[in-house]
């Protein structure tokens, strides 16, 4: 096969279709992605880092877990190693992302590989992988993850640097673990998908809620496990019922 009917085959070539229905499918979770960028950018401004810091932390990081549990250590003063560790393991999670993806874009040059890891962010995987389940050459696989990926951190870029330089101007008492908690369900509604999905969100939040009195947050740790048992009962009762 020539190299470019083997680009072709891959969906290494531009494809305005898939590009297009890459957008389309992520287009829901980019409000809720603003706003978590938001946050994070006054997150870093709260947190005693100047301007250009915190530019630079958004920019080259682009990991708002990993900056929100790193910016305490770093106003704490904690030793660099500590700092990277924390992130570090916060971000395993990108490990097991790019082993999913790996066989669809192993193919690619490590430059535009890189490029793609690096704007890939949580929910570009799972909705990648709904669209194109099979690591089979397609075309417009590229395209399609671009069309999720790229929107989706310029739109992050948007709301942290807007956080950022609003910062100092918004009042301490207004809460932004608040703020944080909405940015999260603004992103989570659109994935809800399901019945399957719905009664792991229901459950998970009623036991989080009655067991919010145990100690060290375990109750979060319940109403996810509770969560996740419930959805995969109802999806394994749903397949079977299909089957009859």
């Amino acid at each position: 096969m020539s190299d470019p009917s083997r680009r072709a085959a891959y969906g290494a070539e531009h494809d305005e279709a898939s590009w297009r229905a890459g957008l389309r499918t992520g287009a829901p979770t980019l409000f809720g992605i603003a706003a978590w960028g938001l946050v994070v950018g006054v997150a870093m401004v709260k947190s005693g880092l100047n301007v250009p810091q915190a530019l630079a932390m958004t920019l080259l990081v682009f990991a708002g877990s990993a900056q929100l549990a790193s910016l305490p250590l770093i106003a704490a003063g904690a030793p660099i190693w500590v700092i990277f560790t924390t992130a570090l393991v916060i971000n395993l999670r990108f490990v097991i992302f790019s082993a999913l993806l790996a066989p669809h874009f192993g193919h690619l040059p490590w430059r535009q590989r890189f490029f793609l890891g690096y704007v890939s962010g949580d929910l570009a995987v799972p909705l990648f992988l709904q669209r194109y389940p099979s690591d089979k050459p397609a075309v417009g696989k590229v395209s399609f993850l671009k069309g999720l990926v790229i929107p989706n951190w310029t739109t992050w870029q948007v709301g942290s640097i807007a956080g950022i330089f609003l910062g100092s101007a918004v009042p301490a008492e207004w809460g932004l673990g608040f703020a944080g908690t909405l940015a999260i369900i603004c992103i989570m509604v659109p994935m809800v998908a399901g019945r399957a999905a719905l009664c792991g969100v229901l459950v998970a939040g009623a036991v989080a809620v009655l067991t919010a009195a145990l100690p060290y947050k375990l109750g979060l740790l319940a109403g996810v496990l509770a969560g996740m048992v419930s959805a995969m009962a109802v999806e394994e009762l749903s397949g079977k019922r299909k089957d009859k």
